[in-house]
């Protein structure tokens, strides 16, 4: 994972994301430099949009958590009624 974050910072600050660099980046951290993972991610993201990505992403992770916001939302006023009617009934009961 932390080679993930690496090219996000290093995406973030506008340097150039290759491997000098992101080993750089990993390196400062105190981790141990992978070189098969350094390679392998900078080869996949050749290409790569990452702006487009992010934003992608973004609206990825943000729709579910709405979604369910939403029907949180949409439960409350059911129960609220659920105890409105039991009031009633007791009401009638007692007069």
């Amino acid at each position: 994972m932390e080679y993930v974050y690496g090219v996000l910072l290093l995406h973030k600050t506008g340097q150039e994301i290759n491997e000098s660099n992101l080993k750089k980046v990993v390196a400062a951290t105190g981790a141990n430099v992978d070189e098969s993972k350094v390679k392998s991610l900078i080869a996949s993201l050749k290409g790569v949009n990452i702006d487009e990505q992010l934003a992608n992403a973004t609206l990825a992770v943000a729709a579910p958590a709405s979604a369910g916001h939403a029907e949180a939302k949409a439960e409350a006023p059911k129960e609220e009624e659920k105890k409105e009617a039991a009031a009633e009934g007791l009401s009638a009961l007692f007069g």
